[in-house]
């Protein structure tokens, strides 16, 4: 009995962690349904207040995401404010959904049941309109023989189905450079006709209730992307949300969320609060004490080493080369000079082989390994095909390797970014920063940006045989009041709704809140928001 004893012992923490899961679930689902009743109970609707549709199919499928949360929040607190919302709620209506697509097994049908059920807890049924699926027999037969490059372009009815569902289908199969095979061809055929199928409800929805505003998770994936397209054909507001750098607070966008576009006032600086405010966070940030949606991507920072400088020290000068996750719905955004981030490494790689006196060291994105979302086109994969271990001159970092990018800025004559948050720190540090692709702190004068794939090979050239690299003072000044901004004017925070699920990586729980905490005059990131969707205003906050 005793080996059976010893197995169950085993097998105990993963069950516990289970029923705490499922226990505090529950108490997401009981909170949820006291305050839908709550506001239902207490909030009146203004009399001639058009509706907002809410929108977020590609956030969750049970349990709340930190999206979610926000969509949910954002919801309770206009009804607060006496503004009708229609939640516009899948019902099996997409086959498949992003979240519920098996990348291994595409034909396999999401898990309806469960999100279904969600939904049914988050989403009182008086606000609710159901999205179901809608058969297009014509479609079918237009997709079904097509190659991968065809439907990529292809258009539907005044509808550019392929480019509406193409970052949805580089994010599931995690690669930008897509396979020409049947399950990748089948998959894409699957997301045009959910999307197509969803368009059609979506007409009738936006002609019916003539919203005022749409409010989308993201923007990017398919669901999300096709209505917010309909809805700015008709002239109506959309704004997109996304998580934000702090810890549960959300970045809310009139624009489009994935580009984080920011606008810093001119005249917009750091007094002493907010400098030493900033500080004391890039002082954490350094360590690798940081989480974004949840997720801690460093366990333990480790610093270079002795061996390693006794190499860098056979080399005139070190350059860094920061690479990002080729896959993330923000690359379609950076791919402006380059068509995409292995066009801009194989550039860099180009001029390396020109340069033996220089230690360069290719450091891959950390989010490339994380257990669940792994790269299928890496810059590990990369490196392996480009066959970099037989360079001198290159240094190679895995990104399951936690050593220390900012000793390694510290330490280099410049440095080269993709669009990594790691320009604008190194930025920060006082480094020379040259930038391949548009990044959201491109928005103002803080790295070296060039216009074209020629310019940044001569520019990467001039750096690296200059003697002195002169960075202009405003760089780092731009630098810090952009990130500032960032992290405090635009990151609305959720901590009072919501805290991180212990049980579940980035998902979250409701905390016990009153329905007043949901009224602008009791919270002014509510205010925010109000003023935001209603009102046009900026999402800033006082900060």
């Amino acid at each position: 009995m005793l080996p059976l004893k010893v197995e169950m012992l085993k097998k105990r923490p993963p069950i516990i962690k289970r029923i705490k899961r499922v226990v505090s679930h529950r108490l997401i689902d009981l909170r949820a349904r006291n305050m839908a009743r709550q506001i239902l109970a207490r909030a009146t609707l203004a009399w001639g207040q058009k509706p907002v549709i809410v929108f977020n199919a590609s956030t969750r499928l049970e349990a709340m995401s930190l999206n979610a949360g926000f969509s949910l929040v954002t919801a309770w607190a206009l009804r607060m404010a006496g503004v009708p919302v229609i939640h516009f709620v899948c019902q099996k209506g997409l086959r498949p959904c992003v979240l519920g697509t098996q990348r291994t097994k595409p034909e396999a049908l999401p898990p309806c049941r469960a999100c279904m059920a969600q939904s049914k807890v988050f989403f009182p049924e008086e606000t609710t309109v159901a999205m179901a699926y809608c058969r297009d027999e014509a479609l079918e037969r237009a997709t079904r023989s097509l190659a991968l490059a065809s439907l990529m372009d292809f258009s539907y009815r005044g509808l550019a189905l392929g480019e509406l569902v193409l970052p949805s289908l580089r994010w599931i199969l995690r690669r930008h450079n897509l396979q020409d095979d049947e399950s990748t061809r089948y998959l894409f055929r699957q997301y045009i006709l959910s999307a197509w199928s969803l368009a059609q409800q979506v007409e009738k929805l936006l002609e019916k209730y003539e919203p005022q505003a749409v409010v989308v998770f993201n923007g990017m994936f398919y669901p999300e992307a096709t209505v917010r397209w309909l809805a700015q054909r008709r002239g109506v507001r959309v704004i997109s949300h996304e998580v934000a750098l702090r810890p549960l607070t959300a970045f809310f966008t009139a624009g489009e969320a994935t580009a984080y576009p920011i606008d810093v006032p001119d005249d917009f600086e750091l007094n002493g609060e907010r400098e030493a405010r900033l500080t004391a966070y890039l002082e954490q940030r350094f360590q690798g004490r940081f989480s974004m949606a949840g997720i801690h991507f460093w366990r333990d920072i480790h610093q270079l080493g002795a061996s390693y400088w006794e190499r860098a020290t056979s080399f005139k000068q070190v350059v860094p080369v920061f690479t990002n996750v080729v896959f993330d719905t923000s690359q379609s955004h950076a791919n402006q000079v380059f068509p995409d981030m292995f066009a801009w490494l194989d550039r860099v790689l180009g001029v390396i082989r020109r340069h033996p006196e220089t230690l360069f060291v290719i450091r891959a994105h950390p989010d490339e390994a994380r257990p669940g979302k792994e790269s299928n086109e890496s810059v590990a994969m990369w490196a392996e095909r480009n066959r970099i271990n037989e360079l001198e001159n290159v240094l190679f970092i895995n990104s399951e390797e936690y050593l220390s990018s900012y000793e390694l800025i510290q330490r280099s004559k410049f440095v080269i970014v993709y669009n990594s948050t790691i320009g604008l720190e190194a930025s920060i540090m006082g480094a020379a920063v040259l930038c391949g692709g548009r990044a959201r702190f491109t928005q103002l004068p803080t790295v070296i940006f060039p216009a074209s794939p020629e310019a940044f090979e001569k520019e990467m050239e001039t750096m690296l045989t200059a003697e002195t690299i002169r960075v202009p003072e405003a760089y780092q000044r731009n630098a810090r009041r952009f990130l500032y901004y960032q992290l405090y004017k635009m990151a609305l925070s959720f901590k009072p709704f919501l805290k991180e699920d212990p049980c579940w990586q980035g998902y979250v729980l409701l905390k016990p809140f009153s329905w007043r905490a949901l009224l602008p005059e009791n919270n002014p990131v509510i205010g925010t928001l109000l003023r935001g969707i209603l009102e046009g205003a900026p999402f800033v906050v006082d900060a």
